[in-house]
């Protein structure tokens, strides 16, 4: 019997008239760096075999997921990612590395919505790919290299106040593509699990799918906000037709305190939409370059 992970969603019913939206690593917690540094980057060069070019190889991962316009991307289009501008620099192509063309992956991150372990696990059961079995080994190190790694890491100054304020007049749901897993974890060891009415991971579809699931014919669109710190929690919003709130990169605190004092309130009454939204974006827009250091 085939279970759909999405379902959770899909049968949510709403309590209140507002719905609000939130990403986890970056907007909710402070992870993104020590997760990428430690654990996801380390493993890219570990199982990938780039040894040879680790400097390159962590620049590029760096660049892909805290820096740049795909900052807080899903991690299999991001790796391919940094395949790709590894394999067009010239100090990369000096050294004689060859870069994983890893055709296999990219076909499945093109045919499949649920871009977890389990779906390229099962995968792997069936194309016995050897491709896909590096990846899925690749991404399993990653998990077990998250759960040795990251522990002690709290929710940002103004998180839990908001989450607070905001329980009694919205519903509110984890919005991320961090592997289930985690996400329980890291809610719970925060006791900030209380106020979300679902923890929604990668193994539940997209972030615009979980949105849609969620919200669609169930709030008006002018009641539905979504936060996060990246380039794709807005497109998640926007392929909804919803709201959005930046947290932005390096200046979370300032922006959750800013939500906190007068964003949520004008959520609220209905005065968010508009000049406000469009303010706090074109601000968000100037954090997140869309080419890289070593191009400029």
């Amino acid at each position: 019997m085939v279970v759909d992970a999405a379902a959770v969603l899909k049968e949510f019913k709403p309590r209140h008239k507002f719905f609000i939206g939130i990403d986890s690593d970056g907007c909710a917690f402070d992870t993104m760096e020590i997760k990428h540094k430690e654990c996801f980057t380390p493993n890219i060069i570990k199982h990938w075999k780039l040894q040879a070019i680790s400097k390159y190889a962590r620049e590029a991962a760096e660049f892909v997921n805290l820096y740049s316009k795909w900052r807080g991307i899903n991690r299999w289009p991001a790796l391919t990612m940094v395949f790709d501008l590894l394999a067009e620099r010239e100090e990369v192509q000096r050294r004689g590395v060859t870069i994983p063309a890893v055709k296999p992956l990219r076909d499945w991150i093109e045919r499949e919505t649920k871009l977890g372990n389990p779906a390229l696990a099962a995968e792997v059961e069936k194309s016995n790919d050897p491709i896909l079995a590096q990846a899925l080994a690749w991404s399993v190190g990653v998990n077990d290299t998250v759960e040795e790694m990251v522990e002690g890491v709290p929710p940002f100054p103004y998180l839990r106040e908001t989450l607070e304020k905001a329980k009694d007049m919205a519903d509110m749901m984890v919005v991320s593509q961090t592997p289930c897993e985690a996400l329980e974890r890291e809610w719970q060891e925060h006791d900030i699990a209380k106020y979300v009415e679902v923890i929604a991971g990668q193994e539940m579809g997209t972030k615009t799918e979980h949105l849609a699931f969620a919200t669609n014919g169930k709030y008006d669109k002018d009641k539905v906000l979504m936060i996060g710190d990246a380039p794709g929690d807005m497109k998640a919003a926007k392929g909804n037709d919803a709201l959005f709130y930046p947290i932005n990169p390096g200046n979370e605190e300032a922006s959750w305190k800013r939500l906190h004092d007068e964003g949520l309130a004008k959520f609220f009454d209905g005065s968010y939409a508009g000049a406000y939204e469009a303010k706090l974006i074109a601000e968000f827009d100037e954090y997140l370059p869309s080419t890289p250091p070593w191009k400029c």
